[in-house]
């Protein structure tokens, strides 16, 4: 027997080691620990791209209503509605049935994102409705812009509040990245919703939406460096797979058309239109990258015990 065994509370010297060598897990016969969402991504990655296009949109439309841009404002919340009916549809199709999301109405929990979220939908998309049905047929102009200003007042969160519910649940990749999800989602919605306001607006009404368009990039990528610091080693599965692939072409797109509408964009209407598709690419391929991020992070075990094991140490 070698080495001296220590008392309790005694520091082993220098050089001794443990006589058993530390116990290793993953988890039994390696399957996962935690269960991945059943979600489909082209449902839930879909629905979580539409309604932050739609809540963005709606603040950039307020913003362009008040400040004489007609067109631009007239667009975007045309787009808006068909964005956040698109997220809705694609929520219920995920839910199997359209009394689910019924259901989910029935009661209204503050503590629960699904609950809040379900309210949201409820609340924005008929003050998006009448924005839009006013905008399009030109009656009813005061109610309208009442409509128009409600709309943006909900749309921030509109936007974000599905990070909030990807990150309570416990996917590692989601979870661990609590607080900085929101803010990439606010970035990519944002990033969305200059690139539709660039692709349908002309260019003498633009400048709003190219100036947002440089702030989204730069907030998205900033948030995304901030989440995988954050995220320690699970940050491999925003940069490795299916994700990282997504997640690099959405970085490429969403400088080069932010890039692209900043430098031309207020001077020639193909080059707006192309910056604000890359854009739009960019902001959806994010919201895929993450997706799948999740379910890559919730699919290998050591994502959920090597971050808890370290945290005890």
């Amino acid at each position: 027997m070698t080495g001296t065994p220590t008392r309790k509370g005694e520091r082993r010297r220098k050089g001794e080691e443990l006589m058993v060598p530390r116990a290793e897990f993953d988890s039994y016969y390696g399957r996962p620990v935690i269960k991945a969402p059943a979600w489909k991504d082209r449902d839930i990655a879909g629905y979580f791209f539409t309604g932050g296009l739609a809540g963005a949109g709606s603040v950039l439309a307020a913003g362009a209503q008040l400040t004489g841009r007609p067109t631009m404002a007239k667009t975007l919340k045309i787009s808006s509605l068909a964005a956040i009916s698109l997220s809705t549809a694609a929520l219920i199709n995920d839910l199997g049935r359209p009394s689910r999301f019924a259901n989910m109405l029935r009661v209204c929990k503050p503590t629960s994102p699904m609950s809040v979220g379900s309210w949201l939908l409820a609340g924005y998309g008929p003050l998006a409705g009448a924005a839009a049905a006013s905008a399009v047929t030109g009656w009813l102009p005061r109610a309208g812009a009442a409509a128009t200003g409600a709309a943006a007042l909900l749309g921030p969160a509109v936007a974000t509040y599905t990070a909030v519910l990807a990150a309570d649940t416990a996917v590692p990749a989601w979870h661990g990245a609590h607080r900085e999800l929101p803010y990439l989602f606010a970035a990519s919605a944002t990033a969305a919703a200059s690139g539709m306001a660039l692709v349908t607006s002309p260019t003498g009404e633009n400048a709003p939406a190219r100036s947002a368009a440089l702030l989204a990039a730069a907030a998205d990528k900033a948030a995304m460096s901030a989440a995988e610091r954050r995220l320690g080693m699970v940050a491999e599965t925003y940069r490795s797979g299916k994700a990282g692939k997504l997640l690099r072409c959405a970085e490429t797109l969403t400088v080069a058309g932010a890039a692209t509408a900043g430098l031309l964009g207020g001077r020639s209407r193909p080059a707006a239109v192309a910056g604000g598709l890359a854009l739009l690419a960019g902001s959806a391929l994010t919201r895929f990258g993450v997706f799948h991020a999740g379910i890559a992070s919730a699919e290998d075990p050591k994502y959920t015990v090597e971050p808890q094991r370290r945290g005890k140490e």
